[in-house]
């Protein structure tokens, strides 16, 4: 009983030395990032759609911070964004460059015609923030709130059942609208 006491506790022991040095180890070999590159990629709008011909907004920030890429790339940041970027970076502002895409009126998001969704799975793995959910020979449906409306998971539908729609208002963003003139009940019984 005792020598299986001992054993537990010098395992115990074993473990937490290996802690220790474990995170000893992550703060010695620690490896700083580009300060410029996260506040780069802080302004960006995060939607991952590859428009400026790289792979999610972050290799793209850390282009930027390089000087490898010009600050006009990303349609859905919009000008806005290019602006945001000058001033961070001190250059002048530049129109966005229309080769990469445009800039869309209301923000928009993917929306599956489930009827006519096959289940192929295409669309699930084309996106990049994981905004569709379904699963083999199933129809597939999108979580709005996730979408960020980059429209990857289009081009890979064979029976093009992806559509791009206004993104819905959200309950803190919903106002109702006044009507020009409710009728009273009075006056409506009354005429």
């Amino acid at each position: 009983m005792l020598v299986s006491l001992l054993g537990i506790v010098i395992f115990l022991l074993v473990l937490a030395l290996f802690g220790l040095l474990l995170a000893w180890a992550a703060d010695f070999f620690k490896v700083e990032g580009n300060p410029l590159a996260e506040q780069i990629n802080a302004i960006l709008p995060q939607t991952q759609c590859g428009q400026c011909h790289f792979p999610g907004c972050r290799p793209y920030a850390e282009a930027i911070a390089a000087g490898e890429a010009p600050i006009n790339q990303c349609p859905p940041g919009g000008q806005d964004g290019v602006k945001a970027l000058a001033e961070l970076l001190g250059v002048e502002e530049i129109p966005l460059n229309a080769a990469h895409g445009e800039v869309k009126a209301a923000p928009e998001v993917a929306k599956i015609i489930e009827t006519d969704c096959i289940g192929c799975t295409l669309c699930i793995q084309a996106c990049p923030v994981d905004a569709i959910l379904g699963s083999p020979k199933h129809m597939h449906t999108v979580i709005t709130d996730e979408c960020t409306g980059c429209e990857l998971c289009i081009a890979p539908c064979p029976v093009d059942c992806i559509i791009m729609v206004e993104q819905p208002k959200k309950i803190t963003e919903w106002v109702m609208p006044i009507p020009d003139k409710i009728p009273l009940r009075r006056e409506a019984s009354r005429a």
